[in-house]
């Protein structure tokens, strides 16, 4: 019997340690364990998340990179101003890509038609070769890459509503037109990037958001722009970036939405998943800084993936 939807986490990822006062802390994913433990979600199936491969990272991130991420597995250090490594990172880091990988399987498989991935540390800001903005390892863009080239996939689509512009993916799969990305998010913001004009190989869609719109801004840019794009991909596989910083509360940025948003947008991409993939859709934790708004996103999000 497939079950609807499955949760993917690790204990581990609580154990990254971004120092006193980091907005990255594992409070955050406290929050979201929380706000997955009420009865309404009592008969969700819970999957311990296993941990990436080489192999699999190696699809979208330099083998230097890695190793470079490898040796300072026990040391604490800043890999830029924001980007924090613990003794613990590692694990994590491994634990949140693996999560989605084994996600993408379980979909693909048969096994579940959704999940959600709640992990840490984020990252669709890590490039193929940097670490920055609380980012160690693209774990989006490595499902996306294990889907292509596991499972065989010809179209898959990434879809990003953090407040962030994702650039690390979008640096990933800009030569990649089996992948489409597309991003809502704040602009002028970091990480600088995400404007229209950024398309790749025509597989880029960005719809930068000014500084203080609201429910109505991002509805039109998901209904005008982004979905009739998703739609003439035709993907056989929905992925989320599922930030939930655009929220009003949000300390980082001064978007303005709320949770009913979050459900709106979702709830619109379980049609599309519908209409083209089966109804497979994978969606991973990205960013989200304020708690109470991160506990209210999650349970909108993953009770409209229900």
């Amino acid at each position: 019997m497939i079950t609807s939807i499955r949760i993917y986490s690790h204990p581990a990822c609580l154990q990254h340690d971004t120092g006193f006062g980091h907005p990255e802390s594992p409070a955050r994913l406290r929050a979201v364990l929380e706000a997955l433990d009420y009865p309404r979600f009592a008969n969700i199936e819970w999957v311990e998340a296993p941990r990436a491969t080489g192999e699999q990272l190696l699809r979208v991130h330099d083998a230097a990179y890695i190793e470079s991420i490898f040796a300072n597995e026990g040391h604490s250090l800043r890999l830029d101003p924001d980007t924090v490594m613990s003794p613990d990172s590692l694990e994590a880091a491994l634990r949140a890509a693996g999560a989605v990988c084994a996600a993408v399987d379980d979909v693909m498989d048969g096994k579940t038609q959704r999940a959600f991935c709640a992990v840490r540390p984020p990252g669709h800001h890590a490039t193929r070769d940097t670490a920055m903005g609380f980012c160690i390892f693209n774990s989006v863009a490595v499902a996306a890459a294990h889907a292509l080239e596991q499972q065989g996939l010809e179209r898959a689509t990434v879809i990003d509503f953090d407040v962030h512009h994702g650039n690390g993916t979008q640096d990933i799969f800009w030569n990649e037109p089996r992948v489409l990305y597309l991003s809502s998010h704040q602009m002028p913001l970091y990480p600088g990037t995400g404007s229209r004009n950024e398309r790749g190989a025509g597989n880029i869609v960005n719809a930068p958001l000014p500084p203080g719109a609201g429910s109505g801004e991002f509805r039109a840019a998901w209904d005008e722009i982004l979905l009739p794009a998703l739609d003439a991909h035709r993907p056989q596989l929905l992925l989320i970036s599922a930030g939930f910083d655009a929220h009003r509360n949000d300390p980082l940025a001064q978007l303005q939405l709320d949770s009913d948003d979050y459900a709106w947008i979702t709830q619109r991409l379980c049609v599309l998943a519908g209409t083209h993939a089966q109804g497979r859709m994978v969606s991973a934790l990205e960013g989200g800084y304020d708690l109470g708004a991160l506990r209210e996103c999650t349970v909108a999000h993953v009770a409209a993936m229900i």
